[in-house]
């Protein structure tokens, strides 16, 4: 069963807010709870509630709240004296009354704190919800976080809240995946990933000296997420590194020997009639070789010997050499430099190679949507900050969320023949220029990738 001051705050708010359709009804339920409470009690927790109400009020708010919380208190003793006969109480106990009720009013309510202004503008949106579960307090980051005022939100249930129309629907399932997990698990900590792939840390807590209210805080973790997928990236990348080079020799000497006694054996070979099988055995162990050299090169790129040159130079030169395989399978190559003066220093082979593999990743995803549209290829560049900025999209099949989270994993492929490595190798090679690479893609829609190259002034 609720205390009395459960429903005097709540009806509080309700008053001070102005919904008078609520007013009366909660007045009414009021009127039943304060019948044994004493005055006293009721004037110091009503001045602690406006003093809550306060602190998450604006400026422009504050005279407001103060002067409606006082009618509010006046007609609620009114109502309460009325019912008790108090037509009797003398002059002298009604000025008593008068002045307690004015006492009870924070009129002097200076600036705030400077713990209050920490707790309203720091980085963590924060809420305190009473144990009968209304919402007593939330803070600036908090209020920016849901999207809506804070001065209508407060003394709203939890299940109010939920209902809420301002609130939007991913929101809506976030905090009911919340309640589930509190209720039924006795989980207090947990992620939860939005519409916008942003991830939220939630945390509930009941605090002792809070008085069984609980506390509750949203963080936004992405960045953190971000910086911890790349370290767990360098670590794979610095295992693959190790595993390259204790079987690099072990597997590349044997298929020398394979390769040259094959060179041998072909004019006899050739004598009976299986020519075809050099042929194939040959192009097998090149293969092979190829991959190794992928594998190698994905360990530990080489350390880049770096000119200068514009990246209209860069561009022109990848489109002239992919023009024609894009061509022969139905694509449309095009390039837009917004800036033909941005110069960059690069090792020309290994940024070249980037280009390629991804020029090449975009053709084979226009060819797998598989529904005869025509291929679209675009590169262009432009200056942002420091910072040369190279974009490749195309309108190809696209990939999910899950493929996007593991597009630079070693050896992770969606192509039958892939070897998982292209753009395994395309990440460290731009991490080692002091760049960065992006990928946006819809399914159904395309990709696009964003390379970031140091301009060769800010590097110098």
């Amino acid at each position: 069963m609720y205390r009395w001051e459960t429903r005097y705050f709540a009806t509080l708010v309700a008053f001070v807010m102005g919904n008078e359709e609520a007013n009366d009804r909660k007045m009414a339920e009021l009127q039943t709870w304060l019948q044994n409470t004493s005055t006293e009690d009721m004037l110091k927790y009503h001045e602690d509630s406006v003093r809550m109400l306060l602190s998450n009020a604006e400026d422009e708010d504050r005279m407001s709240i103060m002067h409606r919380s006082l009618l509010f208190l006046m007609e609620v003793i009114s109502a309460l004296k009325q019912s008790e006969g108090a037509a009797t109480v003398e002059d002298r106990d009604s000025d008593r009354l008068k002045e307690a009720v004015i006492d009870s009013i924070p009129i002097e309510h200076g600036p705030p704190s400077k713990f209050e202004t920490v707790l309203q503008h720091m980085d963590t949106g924060v809420a305190l919800f009473g144990s009968d579960g209304h919402l007593r307090f939330l803070n600036v980051q908090m209020a920016r976080l849901l999207q809506m005022p804070r001065r209508s939100l407060i003394g709203q249930s939890f299940r109010q809240l939920l209902y809420h129309p301002a609130l939007r629907r991913s929101l809506r399932l976030i905090f009911l995946r919340m309640y589930k997990e509190f209720a039924y698990y006795r989980r207090y900590h947990r992620e939860f990933e939005d519409e916008n792939g942003r991830i939220m840390l939630i945390s509930v807590s009941r605090i002792e000296e809070l008085e069984g209210d609980y506390l509750v805080s949203v963080k936004d973790v992405s960045e953190y997420k971000q910086i911890e997928q790349t370290a767990f990236q360098n670590d794979k990348l610095a295992m693959l590194g190790k595993i390259a080079a204790s079987i690099a020799h072990e597997i590349r000497n044997p298929l020398t020997s394979i390769r040259g006694f094959i060179q041998l054996l072909k004019p006899y070979l050739e004598s009976i009639g299986k020519q075809e099988y050099v042929r194939i055995i040959l192009s097998e162990i090149d293969r092979a070789n190829e991959i190794i050299y992928e594998f190698l090169n994905s360990s530990k790129p080489s350390a880049p010997m770096k000119k200068k040159l514009t990246v209209a130079e860069l561009l022109k030169e990848t489109n002239l050499l992919t023009q024609s395989e894009a061509h022969m399978k139905g694509c449309e190559m095009q390039t837009e430099i917004f800036d033909e003066e941005i110069m960059i220093a690069i090792d020309v082979k290994q940024i070249k190679q980037v280009l390629l593999n991804m020029v090449k990743n975009a053709i084979d995803a226009i060819q797998a949507a598989g529904d005869n549209r025509k291929g679209l290829i675009e590169l262009s560049s432009r200056k942002e900050g420091r910072y040369a900025v190279i974009r490749i999209r195309d309108n190809g099949k696209g990939m999910d969320r899950s493929t996007l989270s593991r597009l630079f994993d070693p050896f992770f492929t969606t192509k039958e023949e892939g070897t998982g490595l292209g753009l395994s190798v395309s990440y460290r090679i731009i991490r080692n220029h002091g760049g960065m690479i992006e990928v946006k893609s819809t399914p159904g829609e395309g990709t696009e990738f964003i390379i970031y190259l140091p301009l060769a002034e800010e590097r110098e």
